[in-house]
């Protein structure tokens, strides 16, 4: 099991936005996440619609988070992209099982409830001064004493 491709680089941009704040054009975002203009621009319309970004028209115009960012989970940046997190199709709706008892249902209900309480768990606040810290911890972007 693994995210989808367009998950990570939403991550990726959210990370962005978070560290850099204040607004920021689709093509410098497209340059230092490494995500293609055209896929920046697909998931910016994404992370808009489901609230997390805010987008601004115009010469000045650009991207921004549309919360703080401790109030922005990786569930909900994942799922704005994904969909519900579930580690079996069978638990969604459009699904239609032929069986009428399987063992199994409550095990993946229970698993997916877990991995969702885990990504919901950590805000981009967390995320970036987690990198903050280690990039400390490592010697980056301090200074040499003298």
């Amino acid at each position: 099991m693994h995210m989808t491709l367009e998950a990570d680089y939403a991550v990726r941009i959210v990370e962005f936005l978070a560290v850099n704040p204040g607004r920021a054009d689709a093509k410098t975002i497209s340059e230092r996440t490494s995500v293609t203009l055209r896929f920046t621009l697909k998931i910016l319309r994404t992370l808009v619609s489901d609230g997390i970004v805010r987008s601004y028209k115009g010469a000045k115009g650009g991207y921004e988070l549309a919360k703080p960012p401790k109030e922005i989970t990786l569930r909900s940046v994942i799922e704005a992209v994904e969909g519900p997190y579930m580690i079996s199709r069978c638990q969604g709706d459009a699904y239609s099982c032929q069986r009428t008892s399987c063992r199994l249902h409550h095990i993946y209900g229970e698993v997916s409830q877990l991995v969702r309480n885990k990504l919901e768990s950590y805000t981009f606040a967390s995320i970036c001064a987690c990198e903050d810290t280690e990039a400390d911890e490592k010697g980056e972007g301090k200074e040499a004493e003298t």
